[in-house]
């Protein structure tokens, strides 16, 4: 699932009188996919000063902050005090001051000052969605609606419409305004006729007036409406439709089915398909055709991600990124019907979409998600709904009775659908495997199977295999027969080690390592989140920590020899994080054919769809990709592609990130 649903850099929560006084408190409810999972309070202490607090529950995780927010004039924020812990329980201390012209802050991952001459927002690292109302309110004093941010970049803000809402016997109207430059894509918040914060919504995460939740539905689906006409824009302008044949000439195409890389090649496509594959001036070009020269450049199917949760703004990403088909394993029923049929049209830029829906059981630490179950009438019930609506696989969480998992595992199977998920607290993998899971997500529930005791539902199902990880010998006999059980039964592993490298490596401060190579692209709010760190733990465990991701990477490779088959799957950042995944699994020592043929032709076959993806083949489905490298020989080269080719429709890489505020690779 996704680790942090509301990131460290995220808007705060603040409340500016400028033009009539602050009202005593506002009060927040939070809700996570739809459901209640915290609060947040405004309180004034005067015209300029604020107390703000914000909490929320993420599966056992989550921010509970305090923050002390005082303005200028312009409110534009003079000091900042923010305290509590983030959503990994690390504790906050977290101070901004300015004094005349000079600016200092201090958080966990940053220690700076700057002189200014004009002002500059500072933007909280460890903060909640409100600070949107500061800002907008500072924008709107702005010139040209514009500021610069601390530490750096620049925000923009625009009004995008009104609406008027009704709860509860009251109405009110309410303004939609965009706020674009922290981010891939614009923060949207509502604010009310005193420019106060009425509701902030991301698509998966919602902070709305207590009182007036039932209005949600309302302000998203118009905040949605317009999201939607700049995508469609972009859609239109980025993508090129070939009027007939055309061709790609001149490449080196990458066989995955055998390895081999065969030079000068030249590809047709007709339509959606692959029509023709040969050596150049044997395959007959149609006249007429467009010609792509590819010079020498690598030819190879699109890439596949098999670990999303997809938004909006993963669409550009991946495509940008080579990766043209995604299976996203929990998500909205209907935010994901949406965006797969945006994709799908090409109303929205954003890969194949292949869909499997989540079931959990209820409690404190429940998944994000409505398919809550805590019988099997209900449990079969969602089975047979995400059938219905044409998903091909249930992923299972962590707090599902175990009792369940047999009898799902029943019908997922007669109802033509895989069986995959976490491990539920109070089973093994191996119990799992043997009730019925097809795949298992996550590396981390492969080493829960030999620590007891170990509450799967809560986040001690990571901390405590950074512990302990590192002791587990691969080669025991107890390994040896899981990993044969996991062999004989076909059971694919989907092992998203790139989250695992985060967790147990990074440190607050310094960007974490699968983010190096694309942190000077992307825009600096971003940049700074990769600073955030992952579990951070004591000095004195760090060594282990980073001792058993080592194990992690040995593990990966110990299955692949063993003939058990590996997904790449991310969990992560769009597209990015796919080419670190296929980066870490060479550096635990697959070799890199292998690790493309994975990421190709062994994703589309797990999921039985090799007969129209997964490889240049005439016949299939037109899923290409151009890469200025070799990566093959140097496996960090899948990250230098130069066209991307889904479903028959040429993309740009170049000009679809700058949509996303991406510079482009050098």
């Amino acid at each position: 699932m996704r680790r942090s649903l509301v990131p460290t850099t995220v808007l705060c929560l603040a409340a500016l009188a400028l033009g009539g006084a602050a009202p005593p408190e506002v009060r927040y409810t939070f809700l996570l996919s739809g459901n209640r999972a915290g609060s947040a309070t405004a309180r004034a202490v005067s015209d300029r000063e604020q107390v703000f607090t914000f909490e929320y529950n993420d599966r056992g995780r989550g921010a509970s902050l305090t923050t002390r927010e005082v303005v200028d004039e312009q409110g534009v924020p003079v000091r900042v005090e923010i305290s509590g812990h983030d959503y990994w329980k690390n504790p906050v201390a977290e101070t901004f001051e300015k004094t005349g012209g000079r600016a200092v802050w201090n958080n966990a991952a940053e220690k700076g000052e700057r002189a200014l001459t004009r002002p500059a927002f500072y933007v909280g690292f460890n903060t909640s969605p409100l600070e949107g109302e500061v800002l907008a309110r500072a924008l709107l004093r702005a010139p040209g609606g514009r500021i610069d941010l601390l530490p750096a970049g620049e925000m923009r803000l625009e009004k995008s419409g009104s609406l008027r809402v009704s709860a509860q016997g009251a109405s009110r109207t309410v303004e939609l305004y965009s706020l674009t430059g922290r981010s891939f894509e614009p923060d949207w918040l509502w604010l009310d006729e005193g420019h106060r914060l009425f509701a902030w919504y991301d698509g998966w995460t919602t902070l709305i007036r207590e009182g007036w939740e039932s209005a949600m539905p309302e302000l998203s689906r118009t905040q949605e409406s317009k999201n939607s006409e700049r995508i469609r824009e972009d859609a239109a302008r980025l993508a090129h439709r070939p009027s007939g044949p055309w061709a790609i000439r001149g490449a080196r195409l990458f066989d995955v089915a055998t390895g081999a890389v065969r030079p000068a090649t030249t590809v047709v496509v007709t339509g959606n398909r692959i029509t023709a594959v040969g050596r150049d001036g044997e395959v007959k070009i149609p006249a007429g055709a467009e010609v792509v020269e590819a010079r020498g450049k690598f030819l190879m199917p699109g890439l596949w991600d098999m670990h999303t949760h997809l938004s909006s703004v993963a669409g550009p990403l991946n495509i940008a990124a080579g990766v043209t088909t995604v299976r996203d394993l929990a998500n909205d029923v209907d935010l994901l019907a949406d965006l797969s049929r945006s994709f799908d049209t090409g109303a929205a830029i954003g890969p194949r979409v292949i869909k499997a829906g989540i079931i959990d059981g209820p409690g404190p630490y429940a998944g994000p998600t409505k398919a809550l179950v805590a019988n099997e009438k209900d449990a079969l019930a969602w089975v047979d709904r995400y059938a219905d609506l044409g998903y091909v696989q249930i992923k299972l969480y962590s707090s599902l009775d175990p009792k369940l998992v047999s009898p799902i595992a029943k019908r997922a199977h007669e109802r033509g659908l895989r069986l995959s998920g976490h491990i539920p607290n109070g089973m093994t993998a191996e119990q799992a495997v043997r009730a019925g899971y097809d795949e298992i997500q996550h590396a981390n529930f492969l080493f829960l199977n030999f620590l007891d005791g170990v509450d799967t539902r809560t986040p001690a199902r990571f901390a405590e295999v950074g512990e302990h990880a590192a002791e587990l010998d691969l080669g025991s006999p107890r390994v040896r027969s899981f990993i044969q059980l996991l062999k004989e039964r076909g059971t694919v592993l989907d092992p998203t080690v790139n989250l695992f490298e985060d967790m147990f490596t990074a440190r607050p401060g310094e960007i974490a390592p699968g983010s190096v190579p694309v942190a000077d692209r992307v825009p600096p709010q971003v940049q700074r989140g990769f600073r955030s760190g992952g579990l951070n733990p004591s000095p004195e465990k760090a060594q282990r920590y980073a001792d058993s991701f080592r194990k992690v990477l040995a593990l990966v490779r110990t299955l692949h020899d063993a003939g058990v088959t590996i997904v790449p799957g991310t969990d992560a950042l769009a597209g990015f994080s796919l080419h670190h995944e296929l980066e870490l699994y060479v550096e635990a020592g697959l070799p890199p054919a292998e690790v493309l043929r994975m990421a190709t032709l062994g994703s589309a076959r797990v999921m039985k769809r090799d007969a129209e993806l997964g490889a240049v083949e005439p016949g299939k489905l037109a899923d290409l990709i151009l890469i200025d490298g070799d990566p093959v020989a140097r496996i960090s080269d899948v990250r230098r592609v130069t066209l991307t080719v889904k479903d028959g429709v040429v993309f740009d890489p170049v000009a679809v990130y700058a949509t996303v505020g991406v510079k482009p690779a050098v």
